[in-house]
């Protein structure tokens, strides 16, 4: 199965849900990670391409360590917009990949980067089969079933501090430590953050989510959170690989 994770920022998704995809790379699966905006926003002393360029190499590295395709950004930090034009880029993204189960963020989640992203993947999704909605470049459609699955807002919380609670638990306690390995590869933006928002143990607060959704599962030590998407427009109703691959219960 082909499975495409994306999101807004570089270690977006080392931060919320990596572990899940490298139990898929392990399950067989052939992973594409993909920041849709470039990371051009997260420093204090690099220019905006200086800044791109770099999280760029970082996002690469990432994704070398979890043995999956790195695919480049389209749009500039705090840029990606839900309309016709974005829309267009990102389906022909995802028509290319091709994809079996796509990995997103929530709608709720705390800034609108990552909500824009979640509607532009939602929607790209939606028309991979249709013939005359428009990509640029353009790209075939295709038909086949695609399960598409919400990360938890980082926090765990909405942009209104109320916690979102997930359909699926992924035991992530014999990964976690790959995807210590891939948030590190991170550096500039562990350095923005330290700057800006004071996160000065950045790999612990990710080690600390993760802790957290493990206790809600009540079975593990460590785990990343899932919603699954309405089946409407993607497939079968009851097509669910995540469960079936990683054997969740």
């Amino acid at each position: 199965m082909i499975v495409l994770a994306a999101v807004a920022h570089p270690d977006d998704i080392e931060f919320m849900m990596a572990g899940t995809l490298l139990r898929l790379k392990d399950a067989g699966c052939e992973i594409h990670l993909w920041n849709l905006a470039d990371g051009s926003c997260g420093s204090n002393t690099l220019s905006r391409e200086e800044t791109a360029a770099l999280r760029w190499k970082e996002a690469q590295a990432s994704a070398r360590l979890a043995g999956g395709q790195a695919h480049p950004p389209l749009f500039p930090d705090l840029e990606v917009f839900y309309n016709a034009a974005s829309l267009a880029k990102v389906a022909s993204v995802v028509r290319r990949i091709r994809p079996d189960i796509v990995l997103t963020h929530p709608f709720q989640d705390y800034m609108e980067d990552h909500q824009n992203v979640a509607r532009l993947i939602v929607t790209a999704t939606f028309m991979r089969g249709m013939k005359n909605g428009r990509v640029d470049p353009v790209v075939k459609p295709y038909e086949k079933p695609v399960a598409l699955y919400h990360a938890l807002p980082h926090g765990l919380q909405d942009g209104l501090r109320q916690k979102v609670v997930p359909d699926l638990y992924v035991d992530i306690s014999d990964v976690l430590f790959r995807k210590r390995s891939m948030l590190s590869c991170h550096v500039s933006q562990k350095q923005w953050l330290d700057q800006t928002q004071g996160m000065d143990a950045y790999l612990d607060e990710m080690e600390k989510f993760s802790a957290e959704v493990g206790k809600k599962s009540g079975q593990y030590p460590y785990a990343e959170g899932w919603l699954r998407h309405s089946h409407l427009g993607m497939g079968p109703e009851n097509l669910n690989p995540l469960t079936e691959l990683l054997r969740l219960v």
